[in-house]
Protein backbone atom coordinates (compact mmCIF):
# COMPACT_ATOMS: atom_id res chain seq x y z
CA UNK A 1 0.00 0.00 0.00
CA UNK A 2 0.91 3.81 -0.74
CA UNK A 3 1.11 5.39 2.59
CA UNK A 4 0.98 9.17 2.56
CA UNK A 5 1.76 10.75 6.21
CA UNK A 6 0.21 13.96 6.65
CA UNK A 7 -0.51 15.90 9.77
CA UNK A 8 -3.86 17.95 9.86
CA UNK A 9 -4.96 21.27 11.67
CA UNK A 10 -0.60 21.66 11.49
CA UNK A 11 0.02 25.76 12.05
CA UNK A 12 2.47 26.35 8.94
CA UNK A 13 5.59 23.96 8.74
CA UNK A 14 4.58 23.28 12.68
CA UNK A 15 2.61 20.91 14.86
CA UNK A 16 -0.78 19.36 13.91
CA UNK A 17 -1.84 15.39 14.04
CA UNK A 18 -0.36 13.17 12.11
CA UNK A 19 -2.53 10.40 10.01
CA UNK A 20 -1.88 8.00 7.54
CA UNK A 21 -4.05 7.90 4.01
CA UNK A 22 -4.24 4.84 1.90
CA UNK A 23 -5.96 5.72 -1.65
CA UNK A 24 -6.76 2.38 -2.80
CA UNK A 25 -7.97 0.93 -5.97
CA UNK A 26 -9.85 -1.85 -4.57
CA UNK A 27 -11.33 -2.67 -0.96
CA UNK A 28 -8.95 -4.43 1.51
CA UNK A 29 -9.82 -6.50 4.25
CA UNK A 30 -10.10 -5.46 7.93
CA UNK A 31 -6.78 -7.64 8.98
CA UNK A 32 -4.73 -5.80 6.36
CA UNK A 33 -6.13 -2.53 7.60
CA UNK A 34 -5.63 -3.11 10.87
CA UNK A 35 -1.87 -4.36 10.03
CA UNK A 36 -1.02 -1.06 8.42
CA UNK A 37 -2.24 1.36 10.96
CA UNK A 38 -0.60 -0.52 13.86
CA UNK A 39 2.54 -0.26 11.64
CA UNK A 40 2.27 3.37 10.76
CA UNK A 41 1.68 3.27 14.31
CA UNK A 42 -0.60 7.17 14.18
CA UNK A 43 -3.63 7.26 16.11
CA UNK A 44 -5.55 6.82 13.20
CA UNK A 45 -5.00 6.13 9.59
CA UNK A 46 -7.97 6.55 6.83
CA UNK A 47 -8.39 3.94 4.04
CA UNK A 48 -10.15 5.05 0.79
CA UNK A 49 -11.53 3.42 -1.90
CA UNK A 50 -12.60 4.96 -5.32
CA UNK A 51 -15.91 4.45 -5.41
CA UNK A 52 -16.23 5.34 -9.47
CA UNK A 53 -13.97 7.30 -11.84
CA UNK A 54 -14.66 10.85 -11.17
CA UNK A 55 -12.34 10.73 -7.92
CA UNK A 56 -14.88 12.62 -5.92
CA UNK A 57 -16.25 9.75 -4.08
CA UNK A 58 -15.08 7.32 -1.68
CA UNK A 59 -15.75 5.06 0.77
CA UNK A 60 -13.85 5.55 3.89
CA UNK A 61 -12.06 3.11 6.88
CA UNK A 62 -10.25 4.30 10.07
CA UNK A 63 -8.34 2.25 12.19
CA UNK A 64 -6.52 3.01 15.10
CA UNK A 65 -3.59 1.07 15.65
CA UNK A 66 -5.75 -1.15 18.20
CA UNK A 67 -9.19 -1.11 16.37
CA UNK A 68 -11.17 0.16 13.42
CA UNK A 69 -13.02 3.59 14.80
CA UNK A 70 -16.24 5.08 13.20
CA UNK A 71 -15.22 8.33 12.16
CA UNK A 72 -11.99 10.48 12.59
CA UNK A 73 -11.51 14.01 11.99
CA UNK A 74 -7.98 14.66 11.45
CA UNK A 75 -8.03 11.67 9.21
CA UNK A 76 -10.61 13.14 7.50
CA UNK A 77 -8.55 16.44 7.27
CA UNK A 78 -5.42 14.72 6.39
CA UNK A 79 -7.84 12.55 3.69
CA UNK A 80 -9.20 15.71 1.84
CA UNK A 81 -5.34 17.29 1.32
CA UNK A 82 -4.39 14.04 -0.20
CA UNK A 83 -7.71 13.57 -1.81
CA UNK A 84 -7.27 17.46 -3.36
CA UNK A 85 -3.33 16.54 -4.50
CA UNK A 86 -4.88 13.55 -6.15
CA UNK A 87 -7.42 14.88 -7.66
CA UNK A 88 -7.22 18.78 -7.82
CA UNK A 89 -8.92 20.69 -5.15
CA UNK A 90 -12.83 20.34 -4.90
CA UNK A 91 -15.81 18.46 -2.86
CA UNK A 92 -15.82 14.88 -2.43
CA UNK A 93 -18.09 12.86 -1.38
CA UNK A 94 -17.35 10.03 2.12
CA UNK A 95 -19.20 6.90 2.55
CA UNK A 96 -18.13 5.99 6.34
CA UNK A 97 -19.46 3.07 8.24
CA UNK A 98 -22.24 4.42 9.97
CA UNK A 99 -22.33 7.98 7.92
CA UNK A 100 -22.05 9.60 4.55
CA UNK A 101 -20.01 13.28 5.10
CA UNK A 102 -17.88 15.68 2.79
CA UNK A 103 -14.14 17.44 2.36
CA UNK A 104 -13.33 19.75 0.75
CA UNK A 105 -9.54 20.81 -0.17
CA UNK A 106 -9.06 24.26 -1.19
CA UNK A 107 -5.00 25.85 -2.38
CA UNK A 108 -3.96 28.65 -0.08
CA UNK A 109 -1.14 30.33 0.56
CA UNK A 110 0.13 28.15 3.33
CA UNK A 111 -0.96 24.82 1.33
CA UNK A 112 -3.97 22.71 1.57
CA UNK A 113 -6.71 23.84 3.41
CA UNK A 114 -9.12 20.89 4.20
CA UNK A 115 -12.63 21.43 5.64
CA UNK A 116 -15.15 17.84 6.67
CA UNK A 117 -19.33 18.64 6.57
CA UNK A 118 -19.51 16.18 10.32
CA UNK A 119 -22.00 13.63 10.66
CA UNK A 120 -25.06 14.61 13.08
CA UNK A 121 -24.20 15.75 16.52
CA UNK A 122 -25.45 14.96 20.07
CA UNK A 123 -25.20 15.65 23.20
CA UNK A 124 -26.46 14.09 26.34
CA UNK A 125 -25.50 14.11 30.10
CA UNK A 126 -23.05 11.52 31.55
CA UNK A 127 -24.57 9.13 33.98
CA UNK A 128 -23.25 8.24 37.87
CA UNK A 129 -20.92 5.53 36.55
CA UNK A 130 -19.28 7.56 34.00
CA UNK A 131 -19.33 10.60 35.82
CA UNK A 132 -17.44 8.55 38.62
CA UNK A 133 -14.66 6.83 36.41
CA UNK A 134 -13.72 9.72 34.13
CA UNK A 135 -13.16 12.09 37.49
CA UNK A 136 -11.34 8.78 38.91
CA UNK A 137 -9.56 8.03 35.97
CA UNK A 138 -7.82 11.97 36.07
CA UNK A 139 -7.49 11.98 39.48
CA UNK A 140 -10.64 15.28 39.59
CA UNK A 141 -12.91 16.28 41.80
CA UNK A 142 -16.09 17.90 41.23
CA UNK A 143 -14.25 21.15 42.70
CA UNK A 144 -12.01 21.23 39.18
CA UNK A 145 -14.96 21.54 36.98
CA UNK A 146 -16.13 24.71 35.16
CA UNK A 147 -19.90 25.20 35.93
CA UNK A 148 -20.43 26.75 33.05
CA UNK A 149 -20.14 23.71 31.30
CA UNK A 150 -21.90 20.53 32.72
CA UNK A 151 -20.23 17.22 31.66
CA UNK A 152 -21.47 14.99 29.12
CA UNK A 153 -21.56 12.90 26.38
CA UNK A 154 -21.13 13.83 23.17
CA UNK A 155 -21.25 12.65 19.66
CA UNK A 156 -20.99 13.71 15.81
CA UNK A 157 -19.52 10.86 14.20
CA UNK A 158 -18.06 8.94 16.98
CA UNK A 159 -18.53 9.12 21.05
CA UNK A 160 -16.94 11.24 23.39
CA UNK A 161 -17.09 12.36 27.02
CA UNK A 162 -16.05 16.30 27.67
CA UNK A 163 -14.86 17.80 31.24
CA UNK A 164 -14.43 21.57 31.42
CA UNK A 165 -11.71 22.27 33.91
CA UNK A 166 -11.89 25.88 35.75
CA UNK A 167 -8.18 26.03 35.61
CA UNK A 168 -5.78 25.96 32.24
CA UNK A 169 -2.97 24.67 34.36
CA UNK A 170 -4.87 22.09 35.87
CA UNK A 171 -5.79 21.01 32.18
CA UNK A 172 -1.81 21.18 31.06
CA UNK A 173 -1.06 18.87 33.96
CA UNK A 174 -3.31 16.28 32.89
CA UNK A 175 -2.08 12.57 33.01
CA UNK A 176 -3.70 9.21 33.18
CA UNK A 177 -2.92 5.57 33.51
CA UNK A 178 -3.70 4.32 29.81
CA UNK A 179 -4.70 0.69 30.48
CA UNK A 180 -7.14 2.12 32.98
CA UNK A 181 -8.23 4.57 30.48
CA UNK A 182 -8.32 1.60 27.55
CA UNK A 183 -10.56 -0.23 29.82
CA UNK A 184 -12.98 3.02 30.77
CA UNK A 185 -13.23 4.37 27.44
CA UNK A 186 -13.87 0.90 26.01
CA UNK A 187 -16.76 0.29 29.14
CA UNK A 188 -18.22 2.79 28.07
CA UNK A 189 -18.26 3.13 24.79
CA UNK A 190 -15.98 6.11 24.29
CA UNK A 191 -13.36 7.09 21.36
CA UNK A 192 -11.66 10.02 23.58
CA UNK A 193 -12.28 11.72 26.69
CA UNK A 194 -12.26 15.48 25.99
CA UNK A 195 -10.76 17.79 28.63
CA UNK A 196 -11.27 21.57 28.01
CA UNK A 197 -11.03 24.86 29.40
CA UNK A 198 -13.19 28.07 28.12
CA UNK A 199 -10.62 30.62 27.14
CA UNK A 200 -13.85 32.73 25.64
CA UNK A 201 -17.12 32.54 24.26
CA UNK A 202 -15.10 31.55 20.86
CA UNK A 203 -11.64 29.85 22.08
CA UNK A 204 -11.33 26.96 23.67
CA UNK A 205 -7.87 24.76 24.59
CA UNK A 206 -8.01 20.92 24.56
CA UNK A 207 -6.80 17.94 25.31
CA UNK A 208 -8.19 14.58 24.00
CA UNK A 209 -7.15 10.92 25.95
CA UNK A 210 -7.10 8.62 23.14
CA UNK A 211 -6.54 5.53 25.19
CA UNK A 212 -9.56 3.38 23.40
CA UNK A 213 -7.17 3.28 20.30
CA UNK A 214 -3.53 2.83 22.61
CA UNK A 215 -2.43 6.04 22.19
CA UNK A 216 -2.16 8.31 25.65
CA UNK A 217 -3.46 11.61 23.48
CA UNK A 218 -4.23 13.05 20.60
CA UNK A 219 -3.22 16.37 19.57
CA UNK A 220 -5.87 17.39 17.46
CA UNK A 221 -9.01 15.63 17.25
CA UNK A 222 -11.56 16.71 14.69
CA UNK A 223 -14.33 14.32 15.54
CA UNK A 224 -14.49 15.25 19.48
CA UNK A 225 -14.24 19.42 17.96
CA UNK A 226 -17.75 18.19 15.84
CA UNK A 227 -18.87 16.40 19.16
CA UNK A 228 -18.16 19.84 21.21
CA UNK A 229 -19.57 22.08 18.88
CA UNK A 230 -22.71 20.14 19.02
CA UNK A 231 -22.79 20.10 22.61
CA UNK A 232 -22.38 23.89 22.51
CA UNK A 233 -25.41 24.23 20.37
CA UNK A 234 -27.47 22.20 22.79
CA UNK A 235 -26.65 23.75 25.97
CA UNK A 236 -27.36 27.86 23.76
CA UNK A 237 -23.90 28.64 24.41
CA UNK A 238 -22.88 32.13 22.80
CA UNK A 239 -20.63 30.52 20.03
CA UNK A 240 -21.89 32.96 17.28
CA UNK A 241 -21.89 30.85 14.75
CA UNK A 242 -17.71 29.94 14.65
CA UNK A 243 -15.21 28.90 17.72
CA UNK A 244 -11.34 27.77 17.35
CA UNK A 245 -9.81 24.89 19.78
CA UNK A 246 -6.34 25.15 20.42
CA UNK A 247 -4.97 21.89 21.15
CA UNK A 248 -1.36 19.67 21.05
CA UNK A 249 -0.18 22.50 23.20
CA UNK A 250 1.30 20.86 26.08
CA UNK A 251 2.74 18.10 24.20
CA UNK A 252 4.36 20.36 21.72
CA UNK A 253 2.57 19.89 18.49
CA UNK A 254 0.49 22.88 18.65
CA UNK A 255 -2.59 22.49 16.43
CA UNK A 256 -5.64 24.90 15.53
CA UNK A 257 -9.28 23.30 15.29
CA UNK A 258 -12.22 25.93 13.37
CA UNK A 259 -15.61 25.26 13.62
CA UNK A 260 -18.48 26.60 12.12
CA UNK A 261 -21.87 26.19 12.89
CA UNK A 262 -25.68 27.69 12.81
CA UNK A 263 -28.33 26.77 15.48
CA UNK A 264 -30.07 23.80 14.00
CA UNK A 265 -30.04 21.05 16.62
CA UNK A 266 -28.20 18.05 15.80
CA UNK A 267 -27.42 19.76 12.19
CA UNK A 268 -23.63 18.83 11.16
CA UNK A 269 -20.85 21.28 11.58
CA UNK A 270 -18.12 22.16 9.62
CA UNK A 271 -14.70 21.64 10.91
CA UNK A 272 -11.15 22.79 9.21
CA UNK A 273 -7.52 22.79 9.58
CA UNK A 274 -4.45 23.31 7.61
CA UNK A 275 -2.00 20.62 6.44
CA UNK A 276 1.56 19.50 6.07
CA UNK A 277 3.49 16.41 4.33
CA UNK A 278 5.85 14.49 7.06
CA UNK A 279 8.61 13.46 5.46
Amino acid sequence: MDIQRIAAFSQGSAGGNPAGVVLLKEAASEADMARVAAEVGYSETAFAVAQDDTGKSWRVHYFSPESEVPFCGHATIALGAALGQHSGPGTFALTLNEAAIKVEAQETEGGLLATLQSPPTRSQAISEEERRDVLSLFALGQEDLDPRLAPARIHGGADHIVLALKDRARLAAMTYDLDQGRTIMRRHGLVTVMLVFIEGDQSFVARNAFASGGVLEDPATGAAAAAFAGYLRDSGWPHGGAFTIRQGEDMGSPSLIRVTLDDTRGAPVRVSGGTRAIG
